[in-house]
């Protein structure tokens, strides 16, 4: 008896993997003809991968460093500008102020607030002023004979 009879040696060595067959028609027979891609088609040679494949889409590309973040103000001038025009206008003005100090991105979101804020604010007031003389003309108009 030697030494190390009681000791534990590992499991036993597994089997090899199993062998297949080749992928392909069977021997003997051919595809039929016409089937498959016509010849010299397909990427040339060291093409590289195909479209798809490489860093998520959004995210920063290898060695492009840091990407600024977006002024929320700015997105908020755009949202509130549908929403609520004056608040779209006084928040986009607000967010390119930021924006100069800061560097962050959204100079374009806040523009557009301003932009279709001051539109809408200028329909909003020309319906006021348009309702105001419709009812003036109206409280002046006499309707008996």
């Amino acid at each position: 008896m030697t030494s190390d009879d009681g000791l534990y040696r590992g499991d036993a060595a597994s089997p090899p993997p199993p062998q297949y067959a080749p992928v392909g028609p069977a021997p003997g027979y051919a595809p039929p003809a016409g089937w498959g891609p016509p010849p010299g088609w397909g990427p040339p040679p060291g093409y590289g991968p195909p479209p798809g494949y490489g860093p998520p889409p959004g995210s920063p590309l290898p060695g492009y460093g840091y990407q600024r973040p977006t002024n929320t103000l700015a997105i908020l001038a755009l949202v509130m500008a549908f929403v609520f025009a004056p608040a779209g206008l006084v928040l986009g003005i607000v967010a390119r102020r930021q924006i100069r100090e800061t560097g962050e991105e959204g100079d374009g979101l806040a523009l557009t607030g301003i932009i279709v804020g001051g539109i809408v604010c200028g329909f909003v007031v020309l319906a006021i002023v348009g309702w105001f003389v419709a009812v003036a003309s109206l409280a002046g108009a006499s309707f008996g004979p």
